[in-house]
């Protein structure tokens, strides 16, 4: 594709490079989620899960922590899995974004909101609680924030909640 970056293996392959975002969905034992509204992105209170842009020689699952540390404080975290991948147009200089959204098991913790998240809300929301809010108005996610992800974090979560899995089987080695 024009204009997207190559890295080429040793073999001479190429493989397509790509800037990655990250997404953090937290649900709690009581199936809630922990979204945050900070007012100062894009002037208007919107909810959002945590997210950010994975850093150059992080592993994905070391970046998806890094960030809830960094935007919720030093909260515990369970991952349970990927919960979805896709890829979309950032800006003019980075057409081609990958967006990984990772589900996470809230265990223990204070929230408190850091990084760019300093002096956001947050607040943890029930699926259904979240749904009327949205659609009667008194409620509006940021575009990077789904229902539909949200039903499905609820799903995977009945499924993984209670079954360890260990990091290395999350994220090998390199």
């Amino acid at each position: 594709m024009e204009n997207q970056p190559v890295i080429v293996s040793k073999r001479g392959r190429p493989f397509a490079t790509s800037a990655i975002a990250l997404q953090a969905i937290i649900i709690n034992e009581n199936e809630q989620f922990l979204l945050l509204s900070s007012p100062r992105r894009n002037g208007r209170n919107e909810w959002q899960t945590v997210s950010g842009g994975l850093e150059a020689g992080e592993t994905v699952l070391v970046g998806i922590l890094r960030e809830v540390r960094e935007e919720v404080g030093d909260i515990q975290v369970r991952p349970l899995t990927v919960l979805h991948s896709q890829s979309f147009h950032y800006d003019d200089n980075v057409r081609f974004m990958v967006g990984i959204n990772y589900l996470l098991r809230y265990e223990s913790g204070q929230v408190v909101p850091g990084d760019d998240m300093i002096g956001s809300d947050f607040r943890w929301w029930g699926l259904n609680e979240l749904e009327t809010a949205v659609a009667n108005g008194s409620a509006t996610l940021h575009k990077s924030t789904h229902l539909w992800q949200l039903r499905r974090a609820v799903t995977l979560y009945r499924l993984l909640a209670d079954e360890w899995v260990e990091t290395a089987v999350l994220q090998p080695s390199l």
